[in-house]
């Protein structure tokens, strides 16, 4: 029993870490050093989908659910669990390129629009800042 609630625990870890990954970067927006977990987590993970590994978390899943009693899968954590719901075959190659792809524009995206949005934008009412030096409001 123990060994389930392990394996169902290791699911919604990876799911989670999925989730985060994806859309992990818009947190900056709130608390901006979120980036110290997340980009390390959004490198990874498109490590893993666009070298074609699988994440240390499906072989862990597996092997609690051998523990449990239960069969094990083969292939991977979204080919398992996330392409049934969404796509009717199995994972390609191709399908697993495009999908680290696609989590590598999503992230970029994010990134791109934080850093212009958050960093490059002189805030209203602001006196401080490379885009104010010299000027003479800003010696009050």
């Amino acid at each position: 029993m123990y060994y389930r609630l392990l394996a169902e625990f290791s699911v919604c870890v990876h799911i989670a870490f999925i989730a985060f990954v994806v859309l992990g970067g818009l947190l900056m927006l709130r608390w901006p050093r979120v980036v110290i977990v997340h980009l390390p987590a959004f490198v990874w993970a498109a490590y893993v989908e666009l070298s074609g590994r699988i994440c240390p978390l499906t072989p862990l899943e597996n092997h609690y659910r051998v523990l449990a009693g239960e069969a094990g899968y083969g292939g991977g954590f979204i080919e398992h669990y996330a392409l049934p719901l969404i796509y009717p075959s199995d994972l390609t190659r191709k399908l697993q390129v495009i999908l680290g792809a696609a989590v590598v524009l999503v992230n970029l995206t994010i990134y791109a629009l934080i850093v212009t949005h958050h960093f490059l934008r002189p805030r209203i009412g602001d006196a401080s800042g490379p885009w104010r030096k010299g000027c003479p409001a800003s010696r009050r």
